[in-house]
């Protein structure tokens, strides 16, 4: 079942998309939205997991506002002017919503996110050590100035990267995986020959949408959050 919730967020109010498993009950995975906003891809991939027995939540971090797939430069204005605070706020209360919700099984949280969410999922997770438990970032991560205090991060990460990445390029993630292992954190990043940013987005915005890559990796995914999100 799927629905828009609101929940408290640092003393204001957000809302999500909200989706509970066949069965009812499950582990709580958060979903973040690429720089187009909470659009139909995202909740596409929050019905996804919830199918796959999850009880999901992707926070609306635009507050409403939302690109269109040919509006690019929209897009990226929204990404622009979204206050970190704001987001980081949002996401934290969003942890929190599906932490303390009676259909949610597990003690931890897992983090799935897509671009700016990719990005975004490797702060949260670093942000709330004290529940995410594992992140699977697609095609974005922190980078420069974005990056987060890593020595707080205790979550597992499963990434997937792209060979051809002008946004988040292969060599910046191999860097970043080297470094975060280096400190003992438990974080690959895996880059797929041949694939594009965005190879997962089944609304194929930038033409670079990989059904057969992106077929091989959901499994994985859904294994990789039964394992650790618990």
């Amino acid at each position: 079942m799927a629905e828009t919730v609101e929940f408290p967020s640092n003393g204001r109010v957000a809302s999500g998309y909200f989706v509970t498993p066949p069965v009812g009950s499950g582990p709580g995975v958060l979903v973040i939205q690429e720089w187009w906003g909470l659009d139909s891809g995202i909740k596409e991939m929050a019905d996804r997991l919830g199918a796959a027995g999850f009880v999901v939540l992707a926070p609306d971090l635009y507050h409403g506002e939302l690109a269109a797939h040919d509006e690019m430069d929209k897009a990226a204005k929204l990404m622009r002017s979204l206050p970190p605070e704001r987001a980081a706020r949002d996401m934290s209360g969003a942890v929190d919503y599906l932490s303390r919700h009676p259909a949610v099984t597990s003690d931890g949280i897992g983090v799935v996110g897509f671009c700016m969410g990719g990005m975004l999922s490797f702060i949260i997770a670093a942000n709330r050590p004290d529940k995410i438990k594992a992140v699977v970032p697609f095609y974005g991560f922190p980078q420069g100035d974005m990056q987060p205090d890593w020595s707080k991060l205790t979550a597992s990460v499963s990434g997937h990267m792209a060979e051809h990445d002008d946004f988040f390029p292969p060599a910046a993630a191999r860097a970043l995986e080297a470094k975060l292992r280096d400190m003992g954190k438990n974080v690959t990043l895996t880059v797929h020959a041949g694939a594009r940013h965005a190879f997962m987005a089944p609304h194929n915005a930038l033409g670079t949408f990989n059904a057969t890559l992106a077929a091989q990796i959901w499994p994985e995914v859904v294994s990789f959050l039964q394992q650790t999100v618990r």
